[in-house]
């Protein structure tokens, strides 16, 4: 059996924790939040980031927001989430498809590797 200093031993430990929590990266969700009734532009804008995030190695969760009467449409969310999620298929595939929660219709992509 051998006699070893609890001090060092503790701090070759934390060391080698630190190494291994740095070589690490957590992924977060980013949320973007779209419109039914988005103009082409506004669209662009919104793609452009999710790529950034895309890249960054993070989730991206595309919130469709109904307001007022809205809500009676659902088709045009649906179709702002796929026109979204094929501008992204070189980039991203889909994590969770398409729910209708409440007044919120929510798509979740993540980062496709290779």
């Amino acid at each position: 059996m051998r006699v070893v200093d609890f001090k060092k031993f503790k701090y070759e430990e934390a060391k080698k924790e630190r190494v291994a929590k740095r070589k690490t990266k957590e992924a977060t969700t980013k949320e973007i939040w779209l419109g039914p009734l988005m103009s082409e532009h506004d669209l662009q804008v919104r793609t452009d980031r999710a790529r950034h995030f895309l890249s960054g190695g993070d989730r991206v969760k595309l919130t469709v927001k109904f307001g007022g009467r809205e809500i009676i449409h659902p088709e045009f969310g649906y179709k702002i989430l796929k026109s979204l999620e094929e501008k992204l298929v070189d980039i991203a595939e889909k994590d969770v498809g398409a729910k209708l929660v409440g007044r919120n219709l929510s798509l979740s992509l993540k980062y496709k590797k290779g």
